[in-house]
């Protein structure tokens, strides 16, 4: 049965945004168009750029010697819960999981803060920031600081500093035909979310999932040999599977009887609670897709999660399969198959 609990918080924080957690991202085609028109690092800098902007990674990465990669993230997003600190420990778990979705070791972050301090305590504010340190000192992570803004909508993440071994990192351009993916941690975040956020009602068992890092997996992956990976976050599981498809020139199965989620999901999803992120996703997704089964299907593979798992080119124990990578049907890849 789904866990739920009212929330504790007298102060609605999700009720200071209008949207919610990593379904507040830009949609990915618009980001793509915007993306498009950057110069890239003009050489001999662009030589140190192992990992940059085409593929849409989870990090950048620059090489600073023979074995060490210097891995550089950011990521902050509007309340996805109530409760403050909760939301601060929900939002450093996700900004610390680019770093290991490389398959590197964060090292320092900074926060980043945008508070309204006309409408909300800045106590409230103390209690976000604690929440993100609580985090970062169970992985070992240094915070030095960070930057704030006052803003009408109170904004939280942070950007995190790793390393990384340049030669052997987790990348979404990295798979290869005939690999099984698996999936790190279950989907249905996002609507679940989106429940909380009209209802006030909190799933225990979706914050149990967005406050859990994905160290031991990312740990579990590089043991295991496993080259391909990237984070299932605002894009949802099909948004991050095309990019890593098309980036590896590979094409994707998914069955979606295996894919797990997290109880309660599909309830929420017959309520109506899909954020548009998740349907924007889809609809991004669809011109790529085949698929057999029901659009509410669909749907939830598009959810945009917050804080999700990892989706690896590879298996690790304890982790579904939910599909496998295979040769390009056009030459290209990118494609993706639903059954």
């Amino acid at each position: 049965m789904t866990t739920v609990t009212a929330t504790t918080s007298t102060t609605r924080l999700t009720q200071y945004a209008a949207g919610g957690g990593c379904a507040c991202k830009v949609p990915p085609g618009e980001l793509e168009q915007l993306m498009a028109g950057l110069p890239g690092p003009a050489a001999p800098a662009a030589e140190r750029l192992v990992v940059g902007t085409e593929t849409g990674d989870d990090a950048a990465a620059v090489r600073i010697d023979a074995g060490r990669a210097v891995l550089v993230t950011a990521d902050f997003f509007t309340p996805v819960v109530d409760d403050a600190r909760t939301w601060g420990r929900i939002a450093a778990t996700n900004a610390l999981s680019d770093i290991y979705a490389m398959g590197g070791t964060p090292v320092v972050a900074v926060n980043l803060l945008s508070w309204p301090r006309s409408t909300l305590p800045m106590e409230l504010a103390a209690e976000v920031l604690a929440g993100g340190a609580e985090v970062c000192a169970d992985a070992g992570v240094l915070v030095g600081g960070g930057h704030s803004i006052d803003d009408p909508e109170p904004k939280y993440g942070q950007a995190v500093t790793g390393l990384g071994d340049p030669d052997h990192l987790l990348r979404n351009d990295a798979g290869a035909a005939g690999t099984p993916l698996t999936l790190t941690k279950p989907l249905g975040l996002g609507v679940l979310n989106n429940r909380h956020k009209a209802t006030g009602e909190v799933v225990d068992a979706a914050v149990a999932v967005m406050t859990t890092t994905n160290e031991a997996a990312a740990r579990a992956a590089l043991a295991a040999g496993i080259t391909c990976a990237t984070d299932v976050t605002g894009f949802g599981l099909l948004g991050h599977l095309h990019k890593l498809a098309r980036a590896s020139g590979v094409d994707a199965v998914v069955e979606a009887a295996a894919v797990p989620y997290v109880d309660g999901a599909r309830s929420a999803l017959a309520a109506g609670f899909v954020p548009g992120g998740s349907r924007r996703n889809l609809d991004w997704v669809r011109p790529h897709l085949t698929s057999a089964v029901e659009e509410d299907e669909l749907v939830l593979l598009a959810d945009a999660q917050t804080s999700g798992g990892l989706l690896l080119a590879g298996q690790i124990p304890g982790h579904p399969v939910i599909g496998e990578l295979r040769a390009p049907a056009d030459g290209h890849g990118g494609r993706i198959e639903v059954r």
